[in-house]
């Protein structure tokens, strides 16, 4: 692939993650009194995705055009600090969202407020404290980082450690503890939460009774799963070729067969927004509004009409109890309670009653 066609396609998925991770952050702030405990792993998702676009794609871009990395070894070792780092943490955060997601589905009444902001404030820091601690390690002579064989990035010196005792180990440990693990434990929470979420469903049929809750439930471990799949599909080819380099020589692998996994890789910060406009009306309605307020439109084209939302609000515990709520055109909600429990684009939906 010639090199100014990777520039165009990194240009094209950085503006992608930039646009669409901003209008995540920003809906975040907007509504941050708002925000649910556990939409705030998807606010550390959208900024993993943000910080790896903007401490990444401008060398990247830049090298591509150049046809040869920019910068000397200072450089080079920064990128792939930046990538390792985000890299982790987002593969961390998904774990997190994960595991949190299924202690919600399977808890008990009396255990399900265990998980508040505090337990997700916890979580947030120890995943960025993980993801610095293995950046960091390559720099401390665990490892190295160096180019890649298409000569345009940087990363991993993956190739450098098949005769290496010490870097073989820093790769073995990783892949096992960065990698894998994490995705088996992706991959397990989310089959035993499809499984209770068929059988609640299932028991509501039963009776002819499908609740909103249940439906919401059903929905929203979708957009989990493709979040986890879309990332997990991204990085496993890089993961693969970056694998079978350790054992052979970079040699054997032609440049394009390396170039091409690495820049699906990076097209994984993309495709979050997407999901969430997809899948939350909530999201859909807020980005609308930022619209608006972008296009200096302060009044909608009807005045004095309101329109019914739905909203899922707690009740204090497993509960999930279905309302609605009216909203003027003018954008005020008369019942600030039933804002404040919209879903917007949470990881963890209420419970329904199985």
């Amino acid at each position: 692939m010639p090199e100014n066609h990777t520039a165009f396609l990194l240009l094209l998925s950085g503006i992608l993650t930039v646009l669409g991770n901003s209008a995540v952050l920003a809906v975040a702030v907007k509504r941050s009194s708002h925000l649910r405990s556990p939409e705030l792993l998807t606010v550390n998702l959208a900024v993993t995705d943000l910080g790896m676009a903007i401490s990444m794609y401008p060398l990247a871009i830049a090298s591509a055009w150049n046809h040869a990395w920019l910068g000397g070894d200072a450089t080079c070792i920064y990128y792939a600090l930046m990538g390792f780092l985000f890299g982790v943490a987002s593969m961390m955060t998904l774990s997190v969202m994960a595991v949190i997601r299924f202690l919600v589905t399977h808890s008990s009444k009396s255990n399900s407020n265990t998980i508040n902001r505090k337990v997700i404030h916890v979580s947030i820091a120890l995943i960025w404290l993980y993801a610095a601690l293995w950046a960091t390690l390559p720099l401390l002579g665990w490892g190295h980082y160096g180019p890649e064989p298409f000569g345009t990035s940087c990363t991993i010196a993956w190739s450098q450690f098949h005769n290496s005792a010490n870097g073989l180990s820093f790769i073995l440990s990783m892949f096992i503890l960065c990698t894998i693990l994490p995705a088996i434990t992706i991959t397990i929470c989310y089959l035993g939460i499809a499984w209770k979420v068929h059988k609640t469903y299932q028991k509501m049929q039963n009776f002819n009774r499908t609740s909103n809750a249940a439906k919401l439930e059903k929905k929203l471990t979708l957009m989990a799963v493709l979040i986890s799949v879309g990332f997990l599909s991204a990085w496993t080819p890089y993961a693969a070729v970056s694998f079978w380099s350790i054992f052979h020589s970079s040699e054997s692998i032609p440049p394009i067969v390396t170039l091409l996994p690495c820049l699906f890789a990076k097209s994984s910060t993309a495709y979050n927004p997407f999901i969430y406009y997809a899948f939350s009306k909530t999201f859909r309605r807020e980005i609308k509004r930022l619209q608006c307020c972008c296009s200096q439109k302060v009044y909608f084209s009807t005045k004095h009409t309101t329109n019914s939302h739905v909203s899922v609000i707690w009740s204090g515990r497993d509960n999930a109890h279905i309302s609605s709520f009216r909203k003027t055109d003018s954008g005020e909600v008369p019942n600030p309670s039933a804002a404040a429990a919209e879903v917007l684009f949470e990881n963890v939906a209420p419970k329904s009653r199985s």
